[in-house]
């Protein structure tokens, strides 16, 4: 094993945690689950692999993160989400590596999926994620959502070979009902940074998105996988401002429930 400890957050991800543990054993023997009221079989399974689990309170994606790294064994930290799986490639590149410099943080390629169907072209196409770093250096954000990680300077990024593969979505459903709940956060996180909800953002920027990932990253060439994803990307565009603007209006508080937009045109 490596001198690597790696840190999960979960919820309900027995569907296929036991994949991702399965690889993730070959790399660590400190595999710490950061666990936020799972009522199906994620404990189970998370012991059952010889994990470390721990029930914490939710305070959000990078805070709950930072909670699972301070529990960690080791300095340095491989972040991976209970959706991801580590394949050969990356397993044996990571064994490779001397770990002896911790200003330098890992940046991880991902194959990302709809359903069982690899997607090669579009915003899924190119996705890569800076997981592995040294926490006494780099720590994560701790935003409402789309925590990153925050560099000092003097960091030196590298890239790494191999994947971590990115089983996001399973259907239709699933894909609406993540457009739904990402946007609320980042019209929350918006808020917060004092960010405003302006006409273009409102209205553009919803369809610049979907053209982008669509048509100029070749979504097209995924099929109709390719067209759900652009289209969710517009729909999570269009809320995310339509919920900053009724923020700002003082319609809804965050914690409220917030209604979509009447006219809004994806539907799913």
């Amino acid at each position: 094993m490596i001198p690597v400890s790696i840190v999960i957050i979960t919820k309900n991800e027995a569907a296929i945690l036991g994949r991702c543990l399965k690889m993730a054993s070959f790399i660590s023997d400190d595999i710490v689950v950061v666990d936020n009221g799972s009522t199906d079989g994620t404990l189970k399974i998370a012991e059952a692999y010889g994990c470390r689990v721990y029930h914490k309170s939710w305070d959000g994606y990078g805070a709950n993160k930072n909670k699972g790294v301070a529990l960690a064994r080791y300095e340095w930290i491989l972040s991976i989400d209970a959706d991801e799986i580590a394949d050969v490639q990356l397993i044996n590149t990571l064994h490779g590596l001397t770990f002896d410099n911790p200003d330098v943080v890992y940046d991880i390629q991902f194959r990302s999926y709809f359903g069982d169907k690899l997607i090669k072209y579009g915003t899924w196409g190119r996705d890569h994620h800076r997981r592995l770093f040294n926490r006494t250096r780099v720590r994560w954000s701790e935003t409402e959502v789309h925590e990153t990680l925050l560099l000092p300077p003097g960091t030196t990024v590298k890239k790494v070979g191999g994947y971590l593969h990115h089983y996001s979505v399973q259907n239709i459903k699933e894909c609406d009902k993540k457009a739904m709940h990402y946007a609320r956060l980042s019209a929350i996180k918006y808020l917060n940074a004092g960010k405003k909800s302006t006409f273009f953002k409102l209205y553009f920027s919803p369809v610049f998105g979907f053209l982008v990932s669509y048509l100029f990253r070749l979504g097209f060439l995924d099929g109709l996988e390719g067209m759900d994803i652009a289209l969710m990307l517009y729909k999570n565009t269009r809320l995310k401002y339509h919920y900053l603007k009724l923020f700002e209006e003082g319609k809804y508080l965050p914690s409220g429930k917030l209604p979509a937009p009447k006219k809004l045109v994806v539907e799913y």
